[in-house]
């Protein structure tokens, strides 16, 4: 490349938009930094069968510059060129928490692409001019976003490259987008409605300080929750890192054609550059104390994120930045909603105290290009604020329920003192969300997720295994709230692996008969394991790459996962978006608890089952009975109701169409040859099962 310096007057430009804009006379550039005191934009020019030429562009306070915003509008049509921002200033992080340097090229904030390259391949972020123009042309065939209602919403979420990278996935391209329409067909077998992917914006999988202590091996940021730029695609998820916009959006079309949503896991609340020890890529260089929150006093990063840095969310100019990427991903890439990491922090102040009404809360709810988007929040940080059910009161904000996920696992484990929390959890959480106006769906239920145990190690061991992570097993969760059915890991017992199965299935058919939104974690509906290893953001190997062969190995597990699937997206009486209210109404209420006799009640600390009714009239919907044993010993026998009727002459049976303790296909029957129950009846539940009776 070429170290000519181009002499070249550009335009003034304009101040707005930010980033590049392609106008009929050439390029305009326009990037925001408050405190930089020069600005100079490089550019790379590489025309074909030519060698690089590097132009650069100091830009003119008294001129190129409008308030806060450096612009400049340059002569370039149609040749490939990379650009960055070379800013200085005032390096005082000590004193104003700045921290310029010349000597790094930045990247652009509103860059729509950085220099693609594959997986695993060096990067120069930082280094050398590396935001890009994409290619945005590709037809949509008429796509447009398919908004299935929230309640009738059953999340997948996955990780693109851990999905298919296995060789036992058999696609042409294992690992990335392409991959996963090779999937496709196997997601509408399995019924989900929205796929939602693990970060999917630009983050440099090399930036890992550890090493398996075991192999030697330097490990990666296989996870990816440390974005380098919040509009760029992770091109090294493409078959084709040349061209990653066109296979995502391919991918998009696809699931849509298909009937999925996608949904994107998107990390706003820190980025890759980490403290003061990180790598300044971007916001540092530009604006230090703008972007980040830092303490008054010390001028070190606040870390309410456990990765070094905090975004200042509510920062004007950081909220804009927001909403744009938003909007974009939601204009130009069709997706239909986000998951918020850590989102909690996008309500804390300069100050890292929490707002009351968080300004960037608001914005994302009420902005309307996004009225249609679904948006998620993980309502908790890294330093202790956990906001479920009151990070917002806006009905358009669903959260993670943690408290769904806490509750199910501690019931399934035998814990005491659990029965009236899994009821409460079963019936849409309206001790979380019926105060705001809320409804169920506003609660998101989990059991797992990418953070944490998978659902085979949630019943398979008590501890966690993270030795090659590389932190001497410091990482991960502590409180996991397993148990491992009585052997610690892998074992060759029949009766253990018998308890773990129908363990699994209990816990799976309780998040899709409860009130909200089921999420189901990739693998879990075959059974994959991480081996004890609770936090593989690192490990991009067998350890965290799905097993494609157990899907046929356990088959009979991803048999009932897709039938219980289907139960719910068939009965309304599941997919309820108001709270049950008329318990105590006249005529039949709607829900029904029962202990092991009709009419009553055990809510006792010692309590470990529980079983309920659900009346289907007002939904025109069928009548279930569903009961819950959750000892880990002992079977229980309950006396069944007299299924609902308003006609006394009308004799009404119950049919036993899920039983989780048996084999299959007896673990799921359908209704036509399911055995025919009485009311008053007797039926017994065996240790951490769960039955479910339909009327008929």
């Amino acid at each position: 490349m070429s170290n000519t310096i181009s002499t070249a007057d550009g335009k003034r430009g304009y101040p707005l938009p930010l980033g590049p804009s392609i106008l009929p006379e050439g390029i305009n550039f326009a990037i925001f930094s408050r405190n930089a005191k020069q600005v100079e934009l490089v550019i790379d020019v590489q025309e074909e069968g030519q060698e690089r030429v590097r132009h650069s562009y100091p830009l003119q306070p008294g001129y190129n510059r409008t308030g806060d915003i450096w612009h400049i509008l340059l002569p370039f049509h149609r040749q490939k060129i990379s650009y960055g921002y070379r800013i200085n200033g005032q390096s005082a992080p000590e004193e104003s928490g700045t921290l310029f340097n010349d000597q790094n090229i930045l990247i652009d904030p509103y860059a729509k692409m950085l220099t693609p390259r594959k997986w695993g391949e060096r990067a120069d972020y930082g280094q050398r001019p590396c935001c890009q123009f994409p290619d945005h042309s590709f037809n949509w065939q008429g796509d447009k976003p398919l908004k299935i209602p929230l309640e009738e919403t059953i999340i997948y979420e996955l990780h693109v490259r851990g999905f298919t990278r296995s060789p036992t996935s058999q696609t042409q391209y294992p690992g990335t987008y392409k991959a996963i329409i090779d999937k496709i067909p196997y997601l509408k077998s399995l019924g989900i409605t929205a796929v939602e992917l693990m970060p999917i914006a630009e983050f440099n999988e090399n930036e890992n300080p550890f090493t398996n202590p075991f192999t030697k091996e330097k490990l990666k940021d296989f996870w990816g929750y440390n974005s380098l730029n919040f509009f760029a695609l992770k091109s090294g998820y493409a078959a084709d890192s040349a061209h990653p916009l066109q296979e995502f959006k391919e991918l998009v079309l696809a699931l849509h054609q298909a009937g999925i949503e996608i949904f994107l896991d998107i990390v706003f609340n820190h980025t890759g550059e980490g403290d003061y020890n990180g790598p300044t890529t971007s916001f540092r260089g530009i604006d230090n104390p703008i972007y980040y929150l830092l303490d008054p006093e010390s001028r070190q990063y606040m870390n309410f994120s456990g990765c070094g840095n905090t975004m200042n969310c509510n920062h004007p100019i950081v909220r804009e930045l927001i909403r744009n990427v938003l909007r974009y991903w939601v204009i130009e890439m069709h997706v239909d909603g986000f998951r918020f990491d850590l989102a909690s922090i996008l309500g804390r102040d300069k100050q890292g105290n929490v707002l009351p009404d968080p300004p960037m809360l608001e914005v994302i709810a009420e902005d309307p290009i996004l009225r249609d988007t679904k948006i998620i929040a993980e309502a908790w940080d890294a330093a202790g604020l956990y906001q479920v059910g009151s990070f917002s009161t806006d009905s358009r904000w669903s959260e993670w329920n943690g408290k769904f996920r806490d509750d199910v696992r501690s019931f399934f484990a035998g814990h005491e003192n659990s029965v009236q929390k899994l009821a409460t959890r079963i019936a849409g959480s309206s001790d979380l969300y019926q105060a705001s106006s809320r409804g169920p769906s506003n609660s998101i239920n989990l059991i797992t997720s990418h953070d944490g145990f998978t659902l085979y190690d949630l019943v398979s061991y008590e501890q966690k295994y993270n030795e090659a992570n590389g932190e001497n097993n410091l990482d991960g969760e502590n409180h996991n709230i397993s148990w491992n059915s009585g052997v610690e890991g892998e074992t060759s017992s029949t009766e253990i692996n018998r308890l773990r199965l129908r363990r699994i299935k209990s816990m799976v058919l309780t998040l899709l008969l409860s009130q909200g939104v089921p999420m189901l974690t990739a693998g879990d509906e075959f059974g994959f394991s991480q081996k004890g290893n609770n936090n593989v953001w690192c490990q991009d190997n067998e350890t965290a790459w799905l097993d494609w062969s157990l899907a046929e190995k356990n088959s009979d597990l991803l048999r009932f996962v897709q039938k219980c699937i289907a139960l719910r997206k068939e009965h309304r009486v599941f997919q309820r978006t108001r709270f049950f209210s008329d318990i105590d109404a006249p005529g039949h209420p709607e829900i029904t608890w029962q202990s092991l006799t009709p009419s009553t009640t055990d809510w006792s600390p010692t309590c470990h089952h529980l079983a309920f009714l659900l009346d289907g009239t007002k939904q025109q919907d069928s009548h279930f009975f569903i009961m819950l044993n959750g000892s880990r010993k002992n079977s229980v026998t309950f006396t069944l109701p007299h299924p609902p009727s308003d006609d006394p002459r009308e004799i009404r049976k119950w049919y036993k169409i899920i039983d989780t303790a048996g084999q299959s296909p007896e673990d799921f029957t359908e209704l036509d040859f399911a055995t025919c129950l009485a009311g008053d009846s007797t039926l017994p539940v065996e240790p951490m099962a769960v039955v479910v009776l339909q009327a008929g």
